[in-house]
């Protein structure tokens, strides 16, 4: 006959076991379902591009281009900006913790320049910071640039020369490194740049003395609504890698499904500091990695919450017309500019019609542009869709999901 003491003990050891047991099963069934030896599923960039690499000496090695560039941030609207190999963000660079890597970089702009590895962790002398830890690349130089990959993660590269012209006017990259064993098995990978710009109506250069009055929003270097969508098949595990180096946070926010932080360019977050959420905050100069299984078929909007960031060419210097009766003044105004169209007296949803009844200035979009399959979407700027199907043969784009009987919002 067991005593009390002895009763305690004996079900505090097989509560233990059990739980140990539970424990460790959870952790193998996590481990079976989240982790693979498989080779990592190659990053998407969309609207942009990968920088390719050749083993030269035992290393990969890829080459940076500074450059001046014209980018198409939407049709209607080209800037000139700068960029790397032919385009801001430049291409992405992809490699694998262990590789040994050489980047050179050719300077073909027309001051001197560098290239800082942002979050990478290498020897203090490929740094890139122009005046302290190397000599700044002077016009029509190239720089070796070498190291190993000592770390996995999302990070960035951009110059620490001349850095409020440089970056205001575009010369920035992403830098992913893909881990030696795989910690999450993922089926869809994307990568986007998040930047900012101040475009003057009717000018084509970026204004880099603008400090926060910004008026152009992009993802990889577009607008919405040429910004591509993202494409994923139902159930599948989808990351996000964000990165920024604008003068804003941006908060993202995604439809329909919540999502977990599982990394920054600091490193993984382990799993117990994850928690579900619906929008991160992506500070300046920080990347995010954000993961969540695409479980509901759809086309789910994913944009930055700042609501000024969703519009084209904002212009925030002039009067607040609401409430206010144009009528008299727009007659005025139109006979001497036919087309003419007062906005703002009850709201400025007109604007998504502006750029369609009425010539704006040139090289300029209008506030709103995008129209969707039940008419105008009157959003603009850093806004893209992710559309989640349950049936795909190929990732190009689906079209508009066509919404089940019953599951419309109804006329009341």
């Amino acid at each position: 006959m067991l005593n009390r003491r002895h009763f305690l003990s004996t079900t505090l050891l097989a509560g233990l076991t059990t739980l140990f047991t539970n424990t460790k099963a959870a952790a193998d069934q996590s481990k079976k379902i989240f982790s693979s030896n498989s080779p990592p599923k190659p990053v998407i960039v969309s609207n942009g591009r990968k920088l390719p690499w050749e083993i030269v000496n035992g290393a990969k090695q890829f080459h940076l281009i500074a450059e001046e560039c014209e980018q198409e941030f939407a049709p209607g609207m080209k800037v000139k900006c700068w960029g790397y190999n032919g385009s801001t963000p430049g291409p992405i660079i992809e490699a694998t913790e262990g590789d040994r890597v050489r980047i050179l970089l050719t300077n073909n702009l027309k001051e001197h320049t560098t290239v800082h590895w942002h979050g990478i962790f290498l020897p203090n002398g490929m740094d890139g910071v122009g005046g302290l830890t190397q000599p700044s690349i002077k016009p029509g130089e190239t720089y070796a640039y070498e190291f190993t990959l000592r770390q996995h993660g999302t990070f960035m590269y951009h110059p620490h020369a001349d850095e409020m012209v440089q970056m205001a006017v575009g010369m920035m990259g992403m830098f992913i490194i893909h881990p030696k064993e795989q910690v999450t098995n993922v089926d869809r990978d994307f990568a986007i740049m998040l930047h900012e710009w101040a475009i003057h109506p009717g000018t084509y250069r970026p204004d880099p003395a603008v400090m926060l009055d910004f008026n152009i929003f992009t993802m990889n270097g577009k607008v919405f609504p040429a910004i591509e969508p993202m494409v994923v098949k139902t159930g599948e595990r989808v990351r996000l890698r964000l990165g920024n180096l604008s003068m804003d946070q941006h908060p993202m926010h995604l439809h329909g499904f919540a999502f977990k932080v599982t990394a920054t360019d600091g490193g993984q977050i382990p799993a117990a500091g994850q928690w579900p959420q619906t929008t991160v905050p992506v500070p300046v100069g920080s990347t995010r990695d954000v993961e969540f299984i695409a479980d509901e078929p759809g086309d789910w909007v994913f944009h930055c919450h700042k609501s000024h960031h969703t519009m084209n060419a904002m212009g925030h210097d002039i009067p607040n017309t609401l409430g206010v009766d144009q009528s008299e003044v727009s007659q005025r105004i139109q006979s001497l500019l036919p087309g003419y169209m007062a906005m703002g007296e009850d709201g400025m949803a007109e604007h998504a019609m502006h750029g369609k009844h009425m010539t704006g200035p040139e090289n300029t979009l209008p506030m709103m542009m995008g129209d969707g399959p039940f008419g105008p979407i009157e959003m603009g700027g850093m806004f893209t869709v992710i559309k989640v199907r349950d049936q795909l043969s190929n990732y190009d784009d689906p079209g508009w999901y066509e919404h089940p009987k019953g599951t419309l919002p109804k006329k009341w």
